[in-house]
């Protein structure tokens, strides 16, 4: 379920329709993603280097062994089919601003262990605090706004889902 939306190549392919960017362009989209593979975390700090950039702030999301107290067994996301447009959405009107250079965002589907990575995140700009200050909104928005859900089962039996509607 690999679904890329690459923006960097295509014509016209800025992202958000507000950003003002940076006199030697407009911030951009270049790499959202969900994929039911292992995730790279230097393809997406790769994604994001840029000349400008004095700054790239990540995310790296990771399978850990409990949630509220209770030993994780088991655990699992699914996305509804539109979630790949819905991330690249998300990412697009955050990629507003003059410091602002480029963002990326994968996050990954199916069966996952302890210890696997779940999500990166990765945003580079003229500056470290603008980079920081749009990582942590990236991750938020992506948690808040993609139809991206977990369902954990614990050591006890019980499971839950997170992030239904």
């Amino acid at each position: 379920m690999s679904s890329t939306w690459d923006m960097s190549g295509v014509a016209g392919g800025s992202a958000g329709t507000g950003g003002s960017g940076t006199a030697a362009g407009p911030a951009e989209v270049v790499l959202a993603d969900i994929r039911e593979t292992a995730l790279s975390v230097d393809e997406v700090i790769g994604a994001v280097r840029h000349p400008r950039a004095g700054g790239i702030a990540t995310f790296i999301g990771v399978v850990r062994e409990s949630d509220h107290g209770r030993r994780v067994e088991a655990l699992d996301y699914t996305s509804h089919p539109g979630a790949p447009q819905v991330l690249a959405e998300v990412a697009e009107r955050l990629a507003v601003g003059a410091d602002v250079i480029r963002l990326a965002v994968v996050h990954r589907v199916g069966h996952l262990e302890i210890g696997d990575t779940a999500v990166v995140v990765a945003v580079s700009a003229a500056h470290r605090a603008t980079a920081l200050q749009v990582c942590r909104e990236l991750v938020d928005a992506m948690k808040a706004k993609v139809p991206i859900w977990k369902h954990q089962v614990f050591a006890d039996g019980s499971d839950e889902w997170v992030g239904t509607p």
